[in-house]
């Protein structure tokens, strides 16, 4: 498949505190080195279930090597537990690729081997099927392919995501790609929306450098748009404009 032969990784969301100001006044709840996108949080075992749609983002090929992923999860955010799948596209040597994966923290991802191209339609679950035991399921609607794996996980299941990520790679938080915007929808936890607030986003801060900003949920709470950003400040606040193309 031409995917990068070093070892990528998800971290715990690594929040960024000295913005925490900043961050409150634009409407956002948090923002991090890793991390952009929404995230819910609950008492212990609150989440068993967790779901969404997204497109696989364009990337522009650079000379030195960037990486982004586009996953849901549950766990990752205010601990150090995660259970997750998705999409990861990198641009390593000149040469962009397109890949499926899931993932258990603290292993490293495992990668699904089916294709994956730029703008095609994922649709992701995952589910609690008994104490101690969670079905992974990841479908590529626009190439017909359907993957699904049941593994072992113990998490406190008490945060669920909808993020996209600058993976760990070599130990440490990759250089995100220049990349067309993300737009997730249908986002389901425990079978419902999970009418999202701004105050639930967060946006990626790289090097003082604002990297990637979600947009502001949509109406019904359960979609919206991350994009990638240059901005050398905090921004303003959530925005609904359009889709970011890379340049």
């Amino acid at each position: 498949m031409g995917i990068s032969a070093q070892t990528k990784s998800s971290k715990p969301c690594l929040i960024d505190k000295a913005n925490s100001a900043r961050t409150r006044k634009a409407g956002f709840g948090w923002n991090s080195r890793n991390w952009s996108g929404y995230a819910v949080t609950g008492a212990k075992g609150s989440f068993k279930r967790i779901s969404a749609e997204w497109n696989v983002p364009y990337v522009k090929a650079t000379e030195r090597p960037t990486y982004s992923s586009a996953w849901i999860g549950i766990d990752g955010f205010r601990n150090g537990s995660l259970i997750q799948t998705g999409t990861g596209h990198e641009s390593v040597n000149g040469s962009v690729h397109y890949y499926a994966w899931w993932e258990i923290l603290p292993a490293a991802e495992t990668v699904i081997p089916l294709p994956v191209s730029p703008g095609d339609h994922m649709y992701a679950l995952i589910y609690k099927l008994r104490p101690g035991k969670w079905c992974i399921l990841l479908r590529n609607v626009s190439k017909g392919w359907f993957f699904r794996t049941v593994q072992r996980y113990s998490g406190p299941h008490s945060s669920a995501e909808w993020v996209v990520e600058a993976p760990l790679v070599g130990g440490s938080v990759a250089a995100l790609t220049r990349m067309t915007s993300v737009c997730f929808s249908r986002c389901r936890v425990n079978g419902r929306s999970p009418r999202l607030a701004a105050a639930n986003g967060g946006y990626m801060v790289q090097k003082r450098v604002t990297v990637a900003i979600p947009s502001c949920p949509n109406r019904c709470g359960d979609g919206f748009t991350v994009r990638r950003s240059y901005r050398k400040s905090v921004p303003l606040a959530c925005s609904r404009g359009p889709l970011f193309n890379p340049s």
